[in-house]
């Protein structure tokens, strides 16, 4: 059987099945679970199905919310987000390994970090291009998929590549901080990278503004007790604000 006729056969079966094992895939067509698993990253990629756990799932039942592109995030909630990367800066020093994110927040961070000898490990285009001309920053990009609506690189080669690493502070944002159920990102890809992200640092900042508190994305990222620091703007809710301060948290509002 032809490469393109296995990828139709489990695309289909998914479809059917709504859910399968790697292994039966194995089975069924007679390969490794190795190549089954190259297969199943080629379909994500082209949005035919996701993969989960072991194996794959019928796309629909992923209902992900597609990226808002980057042009757009550019622009929203700008003043907020410069605020926020001011600070964030704030508590980086030299000699730092830091990670940043593909967020328009680590954006802004990179556009003002200093010249300063460090480390910034990033899954961002926009990022590694802002700190391309800042001679004492080493910068490591993470490989794998790219996204054009975010600019960024997600998928497994992302994530082993950042899971190879140890920083000191990582800079996160998300599409939603919820009290209950933790930060949240609009699409699967990415909260994996997020929290390999998150995995690999002493200390992680949370970089959102006001609008994203109470808010519940379809992908979970992380729960709260793995935060260090929630950096956000002054027209955060006060009510939200003091129920975190009650979980024990550290939030700096800028």
């Amino acid at each position: 059987m032809l490469v393109a006729e296995r990828h139709q056969k489990i695309v289909e079966i998914v479809n059917e099945r709504k859910s399968i094992r790697v292994t039966e895939l194995g089975k069924i067509f007679s390969v490794t679970d190795e190549t089954i698993r190259r297969d199943l990253e080629k379909l994500e990629s082209e949005n035919k199905l996701a993969r989960s756990h072991g194996g794959a799932v019928y796309i629909e039942m992923t209902k992900e919310t597609p990226e808002v592109p980057y042009s757009e995030r550019e622009i929203t909630h700008v003043f907020e987000k410069k605020e926020i990367a001011r600070e964030a800066i704030m508590h980086i020093t030299e000699g730092d390994k830091i990670i940043l994110d593909a967020s328009t927040s680590a954006w802004y961070m990179a556009k003002i970090l200093p010249d300063i000898p460090l480390t910034v490990v990033t899954n961002s285009i926009k990022v590694a291009m802002e700190l391309s001309n800042k001679s004492n920053i080493t910068v490591i990009s993470a490989g794998g998929t790219l996204l054009t609506r975010s600019l960024s690189f997600v998928g497994p080669l992302a994530e082993s590549s950042i899971d190879g690493y140890h920083v000191n502070k990582a800079f996160i944002s998300c599409k939603g901080l919820h009290l209950e159920n933790g930060l949240s990102e609009s699409n699967e890809q990415q909260a994996r990278v997020k929290k390999k992200m998150m995995d690999i640092a002493d200390l992680v900042y949370i970089l959102v503004d006001h609008n994203k508190f109470g808010v519940q994305a379809f992908a979970h990222v992380s729960d709260l007790d793995s935060i260090g620091h929630i950096i956000t703007d002054n027209d955060a809710n006060e009510d939200i604000i003091n129920q975190i301060k009650e979980k024990s948290l550290n939030i700096i509002r800028v």
